[in-house]
């Protein structure tokens, strides 16, 4: 009997050795990150984002990890091109063998990229690129592996074309777009939101992304007596919109994309000129004590603008984590089935999300979620008239 008993135990202690050392030795699960790291002015949200990644896979690892395993970020930079982004995406999945992608940084990146993981069934987080179609369906009823924790110009249009409506001073509306990719998504999305709306533009201009003089557009712009213009362009064209409009001394209201609060529009700009365009964004100027324990260990090594970005990631990060633990498994499948069903709450550092995501939407983030801001002395600041306090929810159309 005594043997017997000992015969168990040592087999017990066997297993439990054994259970450790499996442990010890369990495959490392990578994450991947793609994305501009040191090309475009967008370079500075890769950068926040990969910092972001790292910060929450340290926790995360402080804390055991996640299935008794080591979370690693791999993280390849892009360039900023779209042939450098499809390299990335597939040797991160075939070779690297990532478990999920973060990234990119720019929307046409995405657009060029996003069949291959859903076609090989790998999650995808974007905490940055903003296009609209990223996160849609490759075709009606397919699985989508593609999510977003992060702002969508079709939310942002929607915001924007609901204060054109409010403001009483609106009488005469245009668009103004680059006419890269981002540009031109940005317009599809203000023409069939303003339909939505009831917004009819009385003019639309376009320039190149690479232009720094737009007074010939303006021109038009001011003979059609437009006193509100909607705007779809990256920080530094916007910039030279700008200093356009000051040349001819003709200053409508600006409604802008987000890229307004890049670095690179207040450096083209300048902080005078930077004040008049009113903007979305996730993260108010004035941060939570919540969003500040993030800001207090991350912000000193982030350029200025760019907390919003790494919040954003670390939520990402830590929606997928939850998703990871909630599968028992780092299969595909099973996370985008967990990320589309998620049942722990997380109280993030964007908002608080519960059951962010669903089998037929796959944005954490609302119209309703963003804050309403702009430049005031140089400094992000919240901005707030009669026209942002009377929006409602229900206002912003998609």
């Amino acid at each position: 009997m005594l043997s017997r008993r000992h015969s168990l135990l040592a087999l017990a202690a066997a297993m439990l050795l054994s259970s450790a050392a499996a442990a010890q030795n369990a495959p490392d699960i990578k994450i991947g990150f793609n994305g501009d790291l040191s090309a475009s002015p967008s370079a500075s949200s890769g950068q926040a984002a990969v910092l972001a990644m790292q910060l929450a896979a340290d926790d995360l690892n402080a804390k055991g990890g996640l299935l008794g395993r080591k979370l690693v970020v791999v993280a390849r930079d892009d360039l900023a091109l779209p042939p450098k982004s499809i390299q990335n995406i597939s040797d991160l999945i075939d070779s690297e063998k990532v478990v999920a992608i973060l990234g990119p940084t720019n929307s046409g990146n995405a657009m060029a990229w996003k069949q291959i993981p859903n076609q090989k069934r790998i999650p995808v987080i974007v905490p940055l690129a903003s296009g609209s179609d990223i996160t849609r369906p490759l075709n009606e009823g397919a699985d989508n592996y593609m999510f977003r924790v992060s702002m969508s110009d079709r939310a942002q249009v929607g915001g924007l074309l609901a204060y054109a409506k409010a403001d009483p001073a609106a009488k005469a509306i245009a668009y103004a777009v680059e006419t890269t990719g981002y540009g031109q998504g940005g317009l599809k999305d203000m023409t069939e939101v303003g339909a939505l709306l009831g917004v009819k533009p009385v003019l639309i201009e376009k320039f190149g992304v690479a232009d720094t003089d737009m007074t010939s557009q303006l021109t038009k712009l001011k003979a059609a007596g437009v006193d509100t213009l909607v705007v779809w362009a990256q920080g530094a064209p916007l910039g030279h919109l700008l200093r356009s409009m000051d040349k001819i001394g003709y200053f409508p209201k600006v409604l802008s994309s987000w890229a307004a609060d890049n670095p690179s529009f207040i450096d083209t700009a300048g902080p005078k000129l930077a004040d008049r365009p009113i903007f979305l964004r996730t993260v108010g100027p004035e941060r939570t004590p919540h969003q500040q324990q993030l800001f207090d260990r991350l912000g000193p090594k982030l350029n200025p603008g760019a907390f919003h970005l790494a919040a954003h990631t670390y939520d990402a990060m830590m929606l997928l984590a939850l998703a990871i633990t909630q599968a028992g498994t780092t299969d595909g499948v099973a996370l985008r089935t967990a990320l589309e069903n998620l049942k722990s709450p997380h109280d993030g550092y964007i908002k608080a999300y519960d059951r962010p995501f669903s089998p037929t939407q796959h944005e954490a983030l609302a119209g309703p979620d963003y804050k309403w801001a702009h430049w005031q002395d140089g400094k992000l600041a919240t901005y707030s008239d009669a026209v942002t306090t009377a929006l409602k929810p229900a206002d912003f159309k998609q």
